[in-house]
């Protein structure tokens, strides 16, 4: 049960607050999204030895990388995981569980409202309140709501066919609208109305009114009263906390900050159509001495003025920006509409914008630990490489391919942080014999080096994955190498059973061998930036594969552009037809010669 995927060193930095996790496969899809009460032990437990579901076992093989968003309380993972279920609608979460939408409960819109349980679309008229994580939690309010506040939960066929009230209205949990003269219209509304402001939150009137109650009953020495009363306020405040990545805002960017030891994290939510849909963890490039309000501006600035994002009305911010005014008025500009910042001073606002903060101290205390052992695993390969200046850039390549066809070769670059990614690059392998690697490797070894000026761009280390045929590749290539700063190359050949541990580095020149301890963390890291290469070649790989799959095969014809091809797809009927067409049925089709017929029909029959 293994997996590309670095569990260890994920886990290491993994927060055991609440939360939602995503799983990716090596395509970047979501397969599985999950939320838990305490992230580290769930995600945990995915990684034991002993997993019994053959459907998790085969979940976690396709892992390639994990992300988390923290959040307050279980019951608002349980929201966020649904919006993100129906965002992403992951492989494994279609097969491991039900993929409803969460309930609400509906006040309807007649002339006695009801309360009742609904799931589904908005079409019934009324006000709706939630959602609710699941259908039990909506019963349960509902029962508790009953004893509280006599308005009817009956089916309206059922309220219309009473001609005296039934057991509810005996049991005081329905003021019995259904019956003429129990009880007036006014005194009913006013009932609803203490139901919606409960339901609304506003609820501070109705427990005050409770709380008399309560008190009342203990005086009169009604001592069960009273506790039933306690009892019911402390069920009404539990059941009827706010769903807070469900709110009334329709749309609206939330920005938490925290930037401590010259490392700044910014968290981003989302707010879609009154949902949390997404959020994303930054992670700006900070200049020595600089504030973090200039931190956070800069950041907004390029953020929205990238010009691939859309700018919601309202943007919630963690701070009073100096030029908030004139960014506002720039923004508005740009998105055509009034674009507002909030500094999250009411109660909605807040809520989201603490979350949001949460979750930018956990990200930046990750990405803190993480630097932290990318700097350990570097130093120990320093030792074990003996070493006597420091490794700035370390690259490594790949090669990916199907038979010898659409040869992919990948160059991935880590620096001291981890991956460089804007510097990876990928090379489509041409004019070689299909199947040879050793030509495929040299040839995206010169396309990378061969015109090479800054030598800030040449690596300390050079990685080929791959045995000692392979590294000598990369030796022909850098013979006669022009630049002052040389590569140290490094070959990495898997062991006999090709099990990861097992790598052993073979040094170019002596061609020496240095075998690794399989818990080395200078192996990990090796192991990481070998796995990425793998990765980015397969990627590759798998996106041109693709394409020539949905390549016509009029395209390599020569003297068949855009234009004839179209006109023999439109005079033919489609490509079946074409293929099915002799020369001479060929040649009939408008812009092409008898000439050119022959030439189409060879090349569609070789």
């Amino acid at each position: 049960m293994t997996s590309a995927f670095d569990h260890k060193a994920f886990l290491k930095n993994l927060t055991g607050q609440p939360g939602v996790y995503r799983m990716y496969n090596q395509k970047d899809e979501v397969i599985y999204v999950g939320k838990a009460k305490n992230l580290k032990k769930r995600v945990s437990s995915y990684f034991r030895s002993n997993l019994d579901s053959v459907k998790t076992q085969s979940l976690v093989r396709q892992i390639q990388h994990m992300d988390v968003t923290v959040t307050h309380t279980e019951t608002e993972a349980f929201i966020l995981e649904n919006n993100y279920i129906k965002k992403y609608r992951p492989r494994y979460n279609v097969l491991l569980r039900d993929d409803k939408s969460y309930p609400f409960i509906l006040l309807t819109d007649h002339q006695h409202p009801r309360l009742t349980l609904h799931r589904g679309g908005r079409k019934p008229k009324g006000e709706y309140f939630g959602p609710y994580p699941s259908a039990w939690a909506v019963r349960e309010s509902l029962r508790t709501m009953q004893k509280l506040f006599p308005v009817r939960q009956c089916e309206d066929s059922y309220y219309k066919a009473r001609t005296r009230p039934c057991l509810q209205y005996q049991l005081k949990r329905c003021a019995g609208p259904c019956v003429e003269g129990l009880v007036s219209d006014q005194e009913y509304d006013q009932q609803v109305q203490l139901a919606r402001l409960f339901l609304k939150g506003k609820n501070a009137e109705v427990i005050d009114a409770l709380v008399k109650k309560m008190e009342q009953a203990s005086i009169d020495l009604k001592f069960e009263a009273a506790a039933r009363y306690r009892d019911q306020i402390s069920a009404l405040r539990k059941v009827q906390e706010q769903q807070w990545v469900s709110g009334d805002q329709p749309e609206m960017d939330v920005f938490g900050f925290a930037y401590r030891n010259g490392i700044a994290s910014i968290q981003g939510f989302f707010i879609r159509d009154n949902k949390l849909l997404g959020s994303k963890s930054y992670f700006p490039k900070v200049p020595a001495d600089i504030g973090p309000q200039e931190v956070f501006q800069s950041f907004l600035l390029q953020y929205y003025l990238a010009g691939n994002k859309s700018v919601p009305r309202q943007i919630v911010v963690p701070m009073v920006l100096e030029d908030s005014q004139a960014i506002e008025e720039l923004l508005s500009r740009q998105a055509g509409h009034k674009v507002q910042f909030f500094q999250g001073a009411r109660d909605e606002k807040r809520r989201y914008l603490k979350l949001a903060n949460t979750n930018a101290e956990a990200a930046l205390e990750a990405q803190q630990s993480s630097q932290k052992s990318v700097f350990a695993r570097y130093l120990e390969l320093e030792q074990v490489l003996e070493l006597d200046s420091p490794v700035q850039r370390m690259e490594c390549f790949d090669i990916s391919h199907t038979s010898g066809q659409q040869t992919v070769a990948s160059c991935v670059v880590f620096n001291r942080e981890g991956p460089f990614k804007s510097d990876y690059r990928r090379y489509n392998i041409e004019g070689i014999t299909p199947g040879d690697d050793y030509a495929a490797m040299d040839q995206a070894l010169r396309r990378r080096y061969s015109k090479i000026t800054d030598e800030n761009k040449i690596p300390d280390i050079l990685f080929i994955d791959g045995g000692k045929g392979q590294l000598a590749q990369a030796e022909a290539c850098f013979e006669n190498w022009p630049h002052s700063k040389m590569p140290m190359l490094i070959g990495v050949a898997k062991g006999t059973s090709r099990k990861p541990g097992l790598e052993t580095l073979i040094l170019a020149g002596s061609h020496a061998t240095i075998p690794m301890q399989a818990d080395s963390a200078a192996l990990h890291l090796i192991q990481h930036i070998r796995d990425e290469a793998h990765r980015f070649a397969i990627t590759g790989h798998r996106a041109r594969r693709q394409k020539v799959k949905t390549q016509s095969k009029l395209e390599n014809i020569p003297g068949v552009g855009a234009k004839r091809r179209q006109s023999l797809l439109k005079y033919m009927g489609g490509m079946q037809e074409v293929l099915s067409a002799s020369a001479e049925e060929i040649a009939k089709v408008p812009g092409i010669s008898e000439e050119l017929a022959l030439i189409i029909h060879e090349h569609l029959h070789l």
